[in-house]
This record gives structure tokens, C-alpha cells and sequence, in this order.
């Protein structure tokens, strides 16, 4: 859930003299460069698997890992959201979701795209897919098909497609790795949002031991074995505000010891690490303010030292080579495409493996944000990336982009949304308010329930800085956020009537008493500390709900969502659609038939962009739609 980020497509900067048609052209044109990612490599390591969207819906390719042609395996109706190479053989196992919903199947197919075989049922259960296990014999996954509120863990044999539930219980349970003789199995299991902890399963029994003791909150999100079984590598902020990484020590018994932390740093979150299979060497990333850095951990010694520089500001996605030779990223930035990159461990050198389609964009006319940093109304700090008009000084219209999550953020990565609007001289200020993640388990817990008000005082933090500082000009500012970003859409609107001048809802959440009873179960269950119980909070929740505020609404808005959307359904949007026709307030709703929660597919993404970028041309610079 953790890692896509809402509007990561991209967009040239037009001249200034373009025609209001060339410009929208442009903006569809930008909506259609290509990204790729989900790396693994072939056992062998002489091939790698990825998924690309460059023939407009996310499908798996197949390249050699040296560089050369790519070759599409897979043209599904449904997108591909990643692939996994077996370690062992021939067999690659993917996992589609229908029409962009939740209940996502698995799939098994060779390289050369034969063989193509469904392990999961296919109804409306929800399935995940974590990778294979180190033998190749089975499949790492979970699933909601015997409780639709939780999710077992399983083992998925691709042959038979028969599974063996490791873990069945209450909770998000998911097998995070195998031990080398199959014998033991480290599984997280998510309670609420923002909390979960790791256990150790023995395989054969199924007895439980807990390998992450803590008070309060706590974040594990690493777990692996070294090669012998005995020490599982983790990454926590058990006990601790910012994410660090460790390890666990398991004596004969199986008996864990107390956590050993090997890297911490007071100025960044641990942001993802993996272990290579010969255990001598992890990769640790770093998330430093948003930017991302990486470090190698000398298992042996306990050195960390500094990797070479990652090739875009953002990086995420770490997949070793078989032998430990080499370790695949997926980087971005804003001014250049999602794309897979290969590092050679010997020689310290990135190699650029994928380069996504970016026909008649001149990337290198990317604006680059800059971050900036401000105080919350009760002196809290706050950021976030502001990106402006080349050119220019004074006050001027600005849109305020709110990321999803909330536990999300606000990164410097490419958005077609925000480089559209800045080509129309308008400028886009992405802030991570309190409840963001990658400054700190306490900032991210600071909008937990009731304290939601305060998030939304950032807003109005927000737009007071830019005003005070000469960037924004009254009159003439906006407001844009998907899932989560989007209750802060409709928040903004309810709570500051006369501040926007115009606003886009993404499936927002406006109304959180539907929200719990018509999402799917098990994200009800995790999202009770999070929002709040529904059933003990019910005041409080509507208290928050902007669906109780919407007769205050004088904001034009445009509202778009996905029919398939399971996560927020499409009633949220219906509610607000509704009420703001009833009473005269100008809205536009935008409904894509075919995606869930967020748009995959190319023509959909287009659409969406340029009707953005129109509304909100129109709204602050008084332009008609081109």
C-alpha cells in the first residue's frame, strides 16, 4: 500500500505564447509518457522482468539484463501490478487486478508469455502476491477469501494452485520470507494502520513466537532470514521515532533475543532494505526528507557504509541478482521517467536499464520543485515541495496538491498534474502535513482521530505561508488530492468556504460513516485508530465528515472516480455530486467505468489530466477549456 503515489506521470513546459489547444495537446501528451518497474531478475541473471505501461495499460516485459530490446509477454485486458522471477526455474507468477479493483488474482506464465495459468480462485476475494519462496516451490501470498475482514497467510503452489494457510486469524497477515529449509517463516500482522509486529511461525506446528515486543505503535516492515535461519533482519520504529534497521538473533531453540539496531539516522526514515541470498551484504534506502539515499550493511562486520549516488531523487524497489552482483532500483524524479536501473556492486556504476516513452516532451523543460519549510498554527513544523512558473517572483495563482494516506508523502517526484499546471503559469505547492510519513512515528500519529483537526489547520498553515511570503495571491488559489488527499479537497472547501477558488476530489472520502460501511472489511477493521471506531466514535467521525458541511461549500469542484473502487467506493463521489447539483454550486464529475482506486490505464489517465488542468485554467486564470 505503502509505496504508489497518486499523479506520478508528467508533463512538458509549454512556451508561453502556445495556443490554448497546443497546450492541451501537450498535456495529453505528457499523460501518455511511459514508466516502468517491478524488476526481478532470471536465475541465471542474464534476463530481468518488469512492467511497463508504454502500450497504454501496465503489462510485463521481458529484456536481457545487459541492456537491449524488450519484448511485451503479457496483453491482458486487466493491468499487471508486478511480476516475480522464479529463483529456480522458468516460471514467472504476476498478480492482475479486474478492472483496477481490490480483488486481485494470481497468475503464473513462462518468459516467453505461454503457459499463462490462474492459481486464484477469480471472484471477488482479495488476493496479495509477496514473491516466491527461496526453493521456488512456492508462492509467498495472502488472501480475505475465508474471512473478508482479515487476510491469511499463505503458501500458493504453482502447480497445483492449491494453498496452505501459514497464518488464519484476526489481522493483514502476509509471509514476508521463508527460512532456506522451509522449517520456520517470518509473518507481519497489521492490526491498525501504523501498527504492526512480526512473528516467527513454525511450519510444521504453526506455534507462534513474536519477534518484535514494543509499547505504543510500531512499524516493521522487514523481515528475512539469513541464510543459515538464525538472525532475521528487520526494519522498526519500535520503541523509537524515526524507522532504523536491525536484527533479531535466534538461538538453537529458535528462541529470539532483543533487537539489535546495526543503522540508524536522526535525519531520515529507513525506507526499504533487502538482504542479497548469499547474506554478506543488504541494501538499506534512506528516505531523507523526501529525497531517497542508499547503504550497503556488511553483515559480517556491522559497517554501514554510503553506496554510490542513486540516479533521481526518489528511489524505491530493491531487487538483488541471484548471485549478489548486481541490485535493480526503480528511480524517478521530476524531470525524469519511472524507469528501472541497474547498479554493478564491483564497480560502484548505475546503468540505466528501461527508458520509458516520452515522445515530443523535452524532459530537461521540467521545472524542479524546492523545498520549503514553515510552522504549523501551534508552532509545529511543517514542509513541502513548491513548484513555480519559471520566471516568476510575485503572487500569483497556486494550487495546493494534497497527498493520499494519509500515511503518504509528499516526494519530488514526476507529475504530469503539477508541470501541466506550471505551464500555465500556475504554481503547485505539494505539502506533507502532520499525519505524513518519513519525518517520524510522532508526526505521523499527530492527526490520529479527533487530532484530524489540526491536519486540517495545516491546510489553512499552508496557504498562509505562501500568501505571506509573496508566492500566492488571494482569489486565485486551488486545491487537488487523491484518496485521502482528497477528504482534504472536500475538508478545505467546508472549513475555508472562501479561501479556493477551485478544487479536485480524486475518490475522496467525504463521508466516513459510508466510507466504514461500504469499504471492504479488512480496510474497516485497520482503520479504527487511524479515523476512529465507528461504532464507539460515531459523533466524532461525523463530526469530521465533510458530507455534514457541504451546504458551506462555494468552491467550484470537479469530481473524479473509479466505479471499481472498492478501497473508497464510488458513493463517496456520488454524495458530493448530488448535494452540490441540488443547491446550484458548479461541479463536474468525471466516472471511469474501468479503474479502481486511481487510474492505470492510459486513455483514463489522459482524460483525467487534461480535465484537471482545464478546470482549474479556467477557475484561476479565467480561461475557457482549450
Amino acid at each position: 500500500m505503502r509505496r504508489l503515489a497518486l499523479f506520478a506521470a508528467l508533463l512538458v513546459a509549454a512556451p508561453a505564447w502556445a495556443a490554448d489547444g497546443d497546450l492541451d495537446r501537450s498535456v495529453a501528451a505528457i499523460a501518455r509518457i511511459g514508466s516502468a518497474g517491478s524488476p526481478s531478475f532470471s536465475p541465471d541473471g542474464t534476463r530481468i522482468a518488469f512492467v511497463s505501461n508504454r502500450s497504454g495499460s501496465p503489462q510485463v516485459w521481458v529484456m536481457p539484463a545487459a541492456g537491449g530490446d524488450a519484448k511485451q509477454i503479457t496483453t491482458l485486458t486487466d493491468p499487471v501490478q508486478s511480476v516475480h522471477w522464479s529463483p529456480t526455474n522458468d516460471d514467472l507468477a504476476i498478480d492482475v487486478a479486474p478492472g483496477g479493483g481490490l480483488n486481485v488474482q494470481i497468475y503464473v506464465l513462462k518468459p516467453d508469455g505461454s503457459a499463462l495459468r490462474r492459481l486464484t480462485p477469480g471472484g471477488q476475494e482479495n488476493n496479495s502476491l509477496a514473491g516466491w519462496t527461496k526453493d521456488g516451490r512456492f508462492l509467498r501470498a495472502g488472501s480475505n477469501q475465508r474471512d473478508p475482514a482479515a487476510f491469511d497467510a499463505l503458501l500458493l503452489d504453482p502447480r497445483t494452485g492449491t494453498s496452505k494457510a501459514i497464518v488464519a486469524k484476526a489481522g493483514n497477515n502476509g509471509v514476508l520470507d521463508v527460512s532456506m529449509d522451509g522449517k520456520y517463516a517470518v509473518v507481519t500482522r497489521l492490526i491498525s494502520r501504523g501498527d504492526n509486529n512480526l512473528y516467527l511461525v513454525d511450519m510444521k506446528s504453526g506455534a507462534e513466537t513474536l519477534l518484535t515486543p514494543h509499547e505504543g505503535t510500531g512499524s516493521f516492515y522487514w523481515g528475512q532470514f539469513s541464510p543459515d535461519g538464525n538472525r532475521v533482519y528487520v526494519s522498526t520504529n519500535g520503541g523509537r521515532d524515526r524507522i532504523a534497521f536491525g536484527y533479531v538473533e535466534l538461538d538453537k531453540s529458535h528462541k529470539p533475543g532483543p533487537m539489535k539496531i546495526v543503522a540508524s539516522r536522526d535525519d531520515a526514515e529507513g525506507d526499504g532494505a533487502i538482504l542479497d541470498r548469499q547474506g554478506k551484504r543488504a541494501a538499506l534506502l534512506w528516505n531523507v526528507a523526501g529525497r531517497s539515499e542508499l547503504s550497503f550493511l556488511d553483515t559480517a562486520t556491522g559497517k554501514v557504509s554510503p553506496a554510490p549516488k542513486l540516479p533521481a531523487d526518489v528511489t524505491y524497489t530493491l531487487r538483488f541478482s541471484k548471485d549478489g552482483s548486481r541490485l535493480a532500483v526503480v528511480a524517478t524524479g521530476s524531470a525524469i521517467t519511472t524507469d528501472i536501473h541497474v547498479l554493478d556492486i564491483a564497480s560502484g556504476t548505475f546503468t540505466r536499464l528501461t527508458n520509458s516513452p516520452h515522445d515530443g516532451v523535452d524532459l530537461a523543460s521540467f521545472v524542479e520543485p524546492t523545498l520549503v519549510t514553515y510552522k504549523a498554527h501551534d508552532g509545529l513544523d511543517l514542509s513541502g515541495w513548491l513548484t513555480r512558473p519559471r520566471g516568476v517572483t510575485g503572487p500569483g495563482p497556486v494550487v495546493f496538491s494534497f497527498h493520499g494516506g494519509p500515511e503518504g508523502q509528499s516526494r519530488p517526484g514526476l507529475s504530469d498534474v503539477t508541470q501541466a499546471l506550471v505551464a500555465r503559469g500556475i504554481s503547485v505547492f505539494a505539502p506533507n502535513v502532520r499525519g505524513s510519513t518519513g519525518f517520524g512515528k510522532k508526526f505521523m500519529n499527530l492527526d490520529n482521530g479527533a487530532l484530524r483537526v489540526n491536519s486540517v489547520r495545516d491546510i489553512k498553515a499552508s496557504v498562509d505561508h505562501l500568501v505571506a511570503t509573496g508566492v500566492a495571491q488571494p482569489g486565485r488559489l486551488g486545491i487537488v488530492g487523491g484518496s485521502y488527499g482528497g477528504y482534504m479537497v472536500m475538508a478545505g472547501v467546508t472549513e475555508y468556504p472562501d479561501m479556493f477558488a477551485a478544487g479536485a476530489n480524486l475518490f475522496g472520502i467525504v463521508n466516513f460513516a459510508t466510507f466504514f460501511k461500504h469499504t471492504q472489511p479488512w480496510m474497516a477493521a485497520i482503520s479504527k485508530v487511524e479515523y476512529g471506531d465507528p461504532d464507539k466514535e460515531a459523533a466524532m467521525l461525523a463530526s469530521l465528515s465533510p458530507i455534514h458541511k457541504l451546504d458551506r461549500i462555494k468552491t467550484p469542484l470537479i469530481v473524479l472516480h473509479g466505479a471499481n473502487d472498492t478501497n473508497v467506493p464510488v458513493i463517496e463521489a456520488e454524495q458530493i455530486v448530488a448535494s452540490l447539483k441540488g443547491r446550484n454550486v458548479p461541479v463536474e464529475y468525471v466516472l471511469f467505468p474501468d479503474e479502481g482506486h486511481g487510474w492505470r490505464k492510459m486513455p483514463n489517465r489522459v482524460k483525467s489530466t487534461v480535465s484537471i488542468v482545464q478546470f482549474f485554467d479556467r477557475y484561476l486564470n479565467g480561461k475557457p477549456p482549450g
